[in-house]
């Protein structure tokens, strides 16, 4: 059981780790930096160069937007959006997209899911339809983890705490069905892979969140969103050659437990629970 099918690969962590070993031990020995051992180690060249490489992965969000636009323009063509237009740096969200039955759909793209960044998202006032799009680019994260930690640690809290209504969530990106994370949905079924630019994509990840905010006194367990309720999303199961079963509905339930408020998360999938939580208080500074 587990909140999403795929897993991290324990093969390439462990190159990456032994690889890491290598670079720290080895690294004086590239380059023409005139330096001995010694001096290039105490010398902060190779940390720093670290840190430049480091934050230029973080930083850079170019990669990840020329992913999504290849996406949402393979949808368009193919006639599953009618419109998508980029919504700027003025907005707090990324995408707007105009469904075929004319409804509004806003996406706020976001990475691993496990970090500080997840929480900061604004519900647009027009958005007929609002999820969110995790891009994880590194290889070696957990799925399992970020998409648990996303989930329950940091939006069910964040929805409830400020009242911001997630339609759903997709996670997804140009790893999925590669070498660095393999596909479960493409063992028995190769061909379920769609070429899109230089990618070729399996079906994504797609999480149904309930249609209303869950509130103590009026709406402890509010309904689940069924993927009709959700244009944006069923678009991207019909498109990319999702099936039903495949498909993952989050149950949000919150209560009184003494002076504190709690929420009870839970992952289900072709009708199992794959993940659930105990009550969990939500705390605030």
């Amino acid at each position: 059981m587990s909140e999403i099918p795929c897993e991290k690969n324990e093969e390439l962590r462990r190159k990456i780790l032994d690889f890491a070993e290598v670079l720290k031990t080895e690294a004086h020995k590239l380059g023409e930096h005139g330096l001995d051992e010694q001096d290039f180690y105490q010398s902060g060249l190779f940390r720093g160069a670290i840190e430049r490489i480091r934050g230029q992965f973080s930083a850079s969000m170019k990669e990840k937007r020329g992913f999504v636009a290849l996406v949402l323009d393979h949808m368009q063509s193919g006639g599953y959006i009618a419109h998508w237009q980029s919504a700027g740096e003025a907005n707090r969200h990324d995408y707007s997209v105009r469904l075929n039955n004319g409804r509004t759909a806003c996406i706020e793209l976001k990475g691993c899911l496990d970090g500080n960044n997840t929480n900061i998202f604004e519900r647009p006032p027009h958005a007929d339809e609002f999820i969110l799009w995790s891009v994880c680019s590194n290889p070696g994260a957990d799925p399992r983890h970020n998409v648990w930690s996303g989930i329950h640690t940091r939006l069910s809290a964040e929805m409830i705490d400020r009242n911001q209504r997630i339609d759903g969530l997709v996670v997804w990106d140009w790893i999925c069905g590669t070498t660095a994370r393999p596909c479960p949905k493409l063992w028995d079924t190769p061909d379920r892979l769609t070429e899109v630019g230089p990618y070729r994509l399996p079906p994504p990840c797609i999480y149904l969140f309930p249609g209303t905010v869950p509130s103590v006194r009026n709406n402890p367990n509010p309904r689940i969103n069924q993927l009709e309720d959700v244009g944006i999303l069923q678009a991207m199961h019909a498109c990319f050659q999702g099936r039903d079963d495949e498909v993952n509905e989050v149950g949000i339930s919150v209560a009184h437990r003494g002076a504190d408020i709690v929420r009870s998360t839970k992952i289900s999938r072709s009708g199992e629970i794959r993940r659930a939580s105990d009550p969990t208080p939500i705390r605030r500074a």
